[in-house]
C-alpha cells in the first residue's frame, strides 16, 4: 500500500510555444475537476523542458505560472539550457559520463528534451511520468449526424490507473493527428501515385490505409465511441520488432529505472517515440482508453477558451501553411525511415531502400507539380543523405542507450 502522497506523478511538457501557458491552465483545471488535485494519496509535479529558440520565446513565457494554478501542484521544475549545463557538470564531476556522452543524451531536438524530463523526474523520485504536448488538449471529438460532439477526457487518471501494471501506457489521439491534407486527385496527381509516395516515406503506423481514411474525413481523426466508453486497457503487440507508442498522451513507469530506455532521433529528424518503440520487446505496453485532441495546425486554440466548434474544417492543400507543414512532416519521416528500416528489417534493408528510391523518383515530380512547390524534390536528397549515414545513426542509437544505462546505474546507487 502507498502512504499518503506516496504516488508521485510527474507531468512533462517539452515545449517551445507561447501557447504553453494556456494549455497548462486547461490541463490543471482538468486535474482539479477530476479530483486529482485534492487526492491525498497523489502528488502532482510539473516538469517543463523549454526551448527559447523554437519560436523566439523568453524564459518567463514558461516560468510565470499564475499563483492560483501553481498552488494546485506539489512542485514545478523548469528546465532550460543553464540548468541542463549544471546537471551535465555534476555528472562529469561524479565521473558518470563525459562531455561528449552528455551531448548524446541532452543535445538538441525533441529526444533530448524528453530525456531531460525523464532525468529530472527520476532525480526527484517521481514514480510515473506522463508526457503531454502543448498542442494537445484533454478532450475528444466524435462525428455524428454531421455534427462534432465533444467530451472531456481524464487523461492523467487513466494513466495512473494502469501504469503500475505496465512499463509504458499510451492513449489515443483525435483531431488533426495527420499532417497530410485532403488531396483531390486529378490528372496531375492520381491516387495510386500519391499512395506510392506515402508508402515510400511512411512506416507501419503512418501508412496509406490509415491516411486515406483520415483524408476522406478532411484530415480529421474522430474518436472511437467504443474506446471512449471502454474501461479496459489493451496490451500493445509487437509489430515488425516494435511496440508502437505515441510521444504524448504517454506515461513511463520510473519505479525501476533499470527498465527505462532513453529517447533518440537522428540529427534533424523526429521519430523519437518510434525509436523508443523498437526497444520494448521485453516491456509491457498498454493502450489506455483515453483521447487527446491534437490541434496540429494551431487553428483551434479557442478550444482552450471553451469554444466547441460544431464542425471541424477540412484541411486542404490550398494555402502555404498547410503545404509547408506537410512538407516538413515528409522531411521528418524520410529522415528517420532509413534508420527504422535498419533496426527493424536489417535483412532486407538495401532492397527496401532501392524500392523507396524508385518510388520517390517516379512520384516526386508529380508531388511538386500538384502542390506547386518545387522544394518537395528535396525529399529524395534527404533520403540518400540519411541512408548514407544510417550506420552512424545506428551507432548513436545504441550509444545513447549505453550512456543512459550508466546514468541510471548512478541514480540507483545514489538516490
Amino acid at each position: 500500500m502507498h502512504n499518503v502522497k506516496d504516488i508521485k506523478v510527474g507531468i512533462g511538457f517539452a515545449t517551445g510555444r507561447k501557447s504553453f501557458q494556456k494549455a497548462l491552465r486547461t490541463n490543471i483545471h482538468n486535474w482539479k475537476e477530476s479530483g486529482l488535485v485534492d487526492n491525498k494519496e497523489i502528488s502532482l509535479n510539473l516538469f517543463v523542458a523549454y526551448d527559447l529558440k523554437y519560436n523566439k520565446t523568453k524564459k518567463t513565457d514558461y516560468t510565470n505560472v499564475p499563483l492560483e494554478l501553481a498552488d494546485q501542484l506539489d512542485s514545478s521544475t523548469f528546465i532550460g539550457g543553464a540548468s541542463i549545463k549544471e546537471e551535465i557538470n555534476y555528472l562529469i564531476r561524479e565521473n558518470v559520463i563525459d562531455n561528449n556522452e552528455a551531448g548524446k543524451i541532452f543535445g538538441k531536438g525533441y529526444a533530448a528534451k524528453r530525456n531531460a524530463l525523464m532525468y529530472y523526474a527520476i532525480k526527484n523520485s517521481i514514480d510515473y511520468l506522463v508526457f503531454i504536448d502543448d498542442d494537445e488538449y484533454p478532450m475528444a471529438v466524435t462525428n455524428k449526424h454531421k455534427t462534432a460532439l465533444w467530451g472531456g477526457q481524464d487523461i492523467l487518471s487513466n494513466h495512473i490507473k494502469y501504469i503500475s501494471q505496465a512499463d509504458i501506457t499510451h492513449g489515443h489521439h483525435c483531431g488533426y493527428v495527420s499532417p497530410v491534407p485532403f488531396v483531390e486527385f486529378n490528372d496531375t496527381l492520381k491516387e495510386e501515385e500519391f499512395r506510392s509516395f506515402i508508402e515510400a516515406i511512411s512506416n507501419e503506423i503512418v501508412n496509406w490505409d490509415t491516411l486515406k481514411s483520415i483524408m476522406e474525413n478532411g484530415g480529421v481523426t474522430y474518436a472511437d465511441i467504443n474506446i471512449l466508453t471502454s474501461d479496459n486497457a489493451t496490451e500493445v503487440k509487437e509489430l515488425n520488432h516494435a511496440k508502437f507508442i505515441s510521444g504524448a498522451n504517454l506515461c513511463i513507469n520510473l519505479t525501476n529505472t533499470q527498465r527505462v530506455f532513453p529517447f533518440y532521433n537522428p540529427p534533424g529528424a523526429r521519430g523519437e517515440d518510434t525509436f523508443l518503440s523498437t526497444c520494448l520487446s521485453e516491456r509491457k505496453v498498454l493502450r489506455v482508453p483515453c483521447y487527446a485532441f491534437h490541434d496540429g495546425f494551431s487553428t483551434y486554440k479557442d478550444l482552450l477558451e471553451g469554444v466547441l466548434p460544431i464542425r471541424l474544417k477540412f484541411i486542404k492543400a490550398d494555402n502555404e501553411q498547410v503545404t509547408t507543414r506537410f512538407y516538413k512532416a515528409c522531411i521528418g519521416w524520410i529522415r528517420y525511415k532509413p534508420l527504422l528500416l535498419y533496426i527493424t528489417q536489417p535483412d532486407c534493408y538495401e532492397e527496401k531502400i532501392k524500392k523507396m528510391r524508385e518510388q520517390l523518383y517516379e512520384t516526386l515530380p508529380k508531388i511538386c507539380n500538384y502542390f506547386k512547390e518545387p522544394y518537395f524534390i528535396n525529399i529524395a536528397a534527404e533520403m540518400e543523405k540519411y541512408h548514407k549515414n544510417v550506420k552512424i545513426h545506428y551507432g548513436e542509437f545504441i550509444e545513447t542507450q549505453r550512456i543512459w544505462a550508466k546514468i541510471m546505474k548512478h541514480f540507483a546507487q545514489n538516490l
